[in-house]
């Protein structure tokens, strides 16, 4: 597939030690001859490629020397686009960088879209569609275990299980358009039975990954988790301990915090989303009201809830106010203030929580907090989320397509089961071939191509 020659900074734009400008296609190679002087002559077209080369970007027009550099040359097939590719690696900062762009785009490349060179690659076939979008969730990676699911799907697996499936699917359809074909020939026959069994199989391989998208989501996203409770039980001093950094501001004072603050921890490779509420209660004043408001937003939307509690005090009417509140999630209680004389009555609380998880902490002492993150990280996966890893889709859109899939795919089991015709069973599996088709790319529109690959920053 022929395209123009493209160019962007690839690296982030700021003060760094190194900085890149990269170039990609047919031009690629004839332009940086035009720009650069290597320290040793030599016709930089004709070089080998994936090799570097030390030298300076001069100006073809004043010969003005812009920086000292080295090139890189990756001749196509065997480059990240399949096109020829120039990298320089300049010195880092905004000013010099900009420049040697400015001079590339002056002799003819184009300035690239943001996306562009990994949307080259999926063109031109080196990668399929879920594993272009792997390349934004390693970037964006909050944990080296969010990384490693990123990696293992820029590296096929996602592409391998849909093609898997797809197989299947094909060798179903490939019977039926032969009955369909040729109704008079010696064609084998499946029988119904062996049909209806495949077609099942690939309902339970479909329905695997969809189970397994809830953790992964946690895992590319965060665990959003609510701290909530009533003013002045801790709740903020309760982020600070966790994030072991004086992120909101804590005092005696009820109230304090008036409205949401957002920080992520790292608890056995699993981002969590902390989300530090304002205190729960009844209140007449204006901006605490709000505040209030949006923590009862927070609660609903959570995927986990701490629920703080003062240990040197008993439940307080606006205690018992939150329980009312509280809905059937995954809740944690946090007995906070352990280091003070302890006047909760505990079996009160434990009689309202039935089977809950309660934690006791002390922030000022960091008691417990270690226990507090096991229990984070056991409530959720159950401590086996290594047994499923193999399972993890990461990808909201791949989601969507697998549930789709499904349901055409459970139309199909209901079609055999029914004994209709076999064009009517192929028109459900044709469906879930297009919408597999849609996480791999091969059935999926241009408009949503543009629509992932705008999310990539310039210069990837």
């Amino acid at each position: 597939m022929a395209f123009d020659t493209i160019a962007a900074i690839s690296t982030f734009p700021g003060e760094a030690g190194i900085g890149i400008v990269r170039i990609s296609g047919d031009d690629a190679l004839e332009i940086i001859s035009k720009i650069f002087k290597p320290y040793k002559a030599k016709d930089i077209k004709k070089v080998k490629s994936h090799t570097l080369h030390y030298g300076h970007i001069v100006d073809p027009e004043t010969q003005e020397i812009y920086d000292e550099v080295l090139v890189s040359i990756m001749k196509k097939p065997n480059t990240y686009t399949r096109e020829d590719i120039v990298e320089i690696n300049c010195h880092g900062g905004i000013v010099i960088t900009s420049k040697i762009l400015e001079l590339v785009l002056k002799q003819g490349a184009r300035l690239a879209e943001p996306g562009e060179f990994t949307k080259r690659a999926f063109l031109n076939g080196r990668i399929d569609l879920s594993q272009a979008e792997a390349v934004i969730d390693i970037i964006t990676a909050k944990t080296m275990l969010a990384n490693k699911y990123a990696q293992k799907q820029l590296a096929g697996y996602v592409g391998s299980r849909i093609k898997e499936m797809k197989d299947k699917i094909m060798g179903l359809l490939v019977h039926l358009l032969a009955l369909i074909d040729f109704p008079e020939e010696d064609v084998e026959e499946l029988e119904r039975k062996e049909m209806l069994e495949t077609a099942k199989e690939i309902v339970e391989d479909i329905d695997k990954l969809i189970v397994s998208s809830e953790s992964g989501r946690i895992i590319r996203e965060g665990l959003k988790t609510a701290i909530i409770g009533k003013p002045n039980v801790g709740k903020s001093s309760l982020l600070n301990a966790l994030l072991k950094e004086n992120r909101a501001i804590v005092t005696d004072i009820p109230g304090t915090t008036r409205d949401i603050i957002e920080e992520y921890i790292n608890v056995k490779g699993i981002p969590i989303k902390l989300i530090d509420t304002a205190g729960i209660r009844d209140t007449d004043e204006l901006v605490e009201k709000i505040g209030v408001e949006r923590s009862k937003e927070v609660l609903a939307e959570a995927d986990l809830i701490l629920f703080v509690l003062d240990a040197s005090r008993e439940l307080s009417e606006e205690d018992y106010q939150i329980f009312d509140i509280l809905t059937e999630k995954n809740i944690i209680f946090v007995l906070n203030k352990i280091d003070l004389p302890k006047k909760i009555d505990e079996s009160k609380l434990k009689s309202l929580i039935k089977d809950g998880i309660i934690i006791e902490v002390s922030t000022v002492e960091r008691i417990g907090l270690e226990k507090l993150e096991n229990a984070i990280y056991d409530l959720v996966f159950r401590g086996d989320i290594n047994l499923r890893e193999e399972e993890i889709i990461i990808n909201s859109r791949h989601k969507e397509a697998l549930i789709n899939a499904k349901k055409y795919m459970e139309s199909c089991v209901k079609a055999i089961e029914m004994g209709y015709s076999e064009d009517l069973i192929t028109i459900d599996l044709n469906a879930a071939l297009d919408q597999l088709g849609k996480i791999t790319g091969e059935t999926a529109t241009e408009d949503l191509i543009n629509e992932i690959f705008e999310r990539f920053c310039v210069g990837k």
